[in-house]
């Protein structure tokens, strides 16, 4: 990193100096994009020693590990990897963490993806997963078993939004010899830091906030020291290599990151606010709402929310909810968030939770707030809300 004053350097000043070094690339601000697979050797005591900074493509290059300096200093982490995407963070570091006979305890909210290599590849190498209750807290103790070697948490839980007691499931985790694996894409390190709460590793889906513009894939994993062994050496066993293409775009995004966070979070406070006043919604799913089950949790745990939240239409016809997606101007149907644009996303939740069931019958859509005029976005919303109340 490069140096600061002896005070510790604030997020803003991290993000906009820490992994780039000018003096090293003939004074240009940014570190370029490095593409290579072949580093050369100068002498055969060079290729012995195995010593010199990059040893071949696939380990890195000066563009990655500036994104990975710039991410541990914000994580408070011994080090990090990024790697191609958040699903590939997320089974690196499952899998860092088990071995065959192990069991491996996973949020219900968590994200489907890492719930489907749960289920469709961990079982098939000897490792049972299960699930718990996202608000079970402290009494994730219970659940332990013998052989639980990791605890999979996310706070908030994708779609759903549950905010989890991180340093109580920490607790019981170490007591187990467990490590705790926490996805912390949504607030990112701007707002929560996992490792401070007791966390042993903490995974982003990069794509989305880091990133920041819909343009690239990639995910990081920041741990402590004692996880981070495990980590480097499932990740170079499996190959897991992020371009300098790629890399580069996360290192841009990340420059911003703060102004966005703030910015997101404005904009969706003030839409999830208005979204409670509408007669069509029956609840509105924002742990930084007052009326959040979990807000007292989130106000002591975090220091801010992102743009991502839900919230739950009155029951409807499949063709009163086409009515009311189908139509929109501003807001767009994706799977992604984190970006410049507006999404809204009917989700189906009912078959992917199995500790804590759905049960709510009116439509969940979740929104991303994103950077359009924000009484556009409100009209975008009532114009919707006006077709889904004739088609009902």
């Amino acid at each position: 990193m490069n140096s600061f004053s002896s005070k510790p350097p604030s997020i803003e000043t991290i993000l906009t100096h820490a992994g780039r070094d000018p003096d090293s690339q003939f004074g240009f601000v940014n570190t370029p994009v490095y593409r290579g697979s072949t580093v050369l050797f100068k002498t055969l005591a060079d290729l012995d020693a195995q010593k010199q900074r990059f040893l071949y493509g696939r380990a890195g290059n000066p563009t990655t590990e500036g994104v990975e300096e710039v991410v541990t200093a914000l994580e408070g982490a011994y080090r990090t990897k990024l790697v191609p995407s958040g699903l590939a963070a997320i089974t690196i570091a499952m899998l860092s963490c088990l071995k065959t006979g192990d069991d491996i305890l996973i949020t219900d909210s968590a994200y489907e993806p890492g719930r489907k290599f749960a289920d469709g590849y961990l079982t098939q190498m000897g490792i049972t997963a299960r699930y718990y209750d996202p608000r079970i807290g402290a009494g994730i103790a219970d659940l332990m078993q013998p052989n639980t070697r990791a605890v999979l948490a996310e706070s908030p839980g994708s779609l759903t939004f549950e905010i989890q007691d991180i340093p109580a499931i920490a607790k019981a985790a170490h007591a187990n010899n467990a490590r705790l694996i926490v996805d912390n894409s949504w607030a990112s390190p701007i707002y929560h830091r996992p490792l401070e709460l007791g966390a042993d590793i903490v995974v982003h889906a990069a794509t989305k906030m880091f990133v920041g513009h819909s343009d690239a894939f990639a995910g990081t994993i920041s741990t402590t020291e004692a996880a981070w062994a495990d980590v480097s050496r499932v990740r170079t066993l499996l190959g897991f290599f992020t371009s300098g293409d790629d890399a580069y775009l996360v290192s841009r995004g990340l420059k911003t990151l703060a102004i966005r966070m703030a910015a997101h979070q404005e904009r969706a406070l003030e839409i999830a606010r208005w979204l409670e006043e509408q007669p069509e919604v029956t609840s509105v799913i924002h742990p930084a709402l007052p009326s959040h089950p979990d807000h007292a949790l989130w106000k002591r745990d975090f220091t801010g929310s992102g743009s991502l939240f839900s919230f739950v239409l009155q029951p409807g016809s499949r063709e009163a909810l086409a009515a009311f997606v189908d139509q929109m101007k501003i807001f767009s149907m994706g799977y992604s968030w984190g970006g410049f644009e507006s999404l809204c996303l009917p989700v189906a939740i009912k078959g992917a939770r199995s500790a804590q069931p759905w049960t709510n019958e009116g439509h969940l859509m979740r929104l991303h707030i994103g950077f359009e005029d924000i009484e556009d976005l409100k009209a975008d919303l009532r114009a919707g809300f006006d077709r889904y109340a004739k088609a009902r």
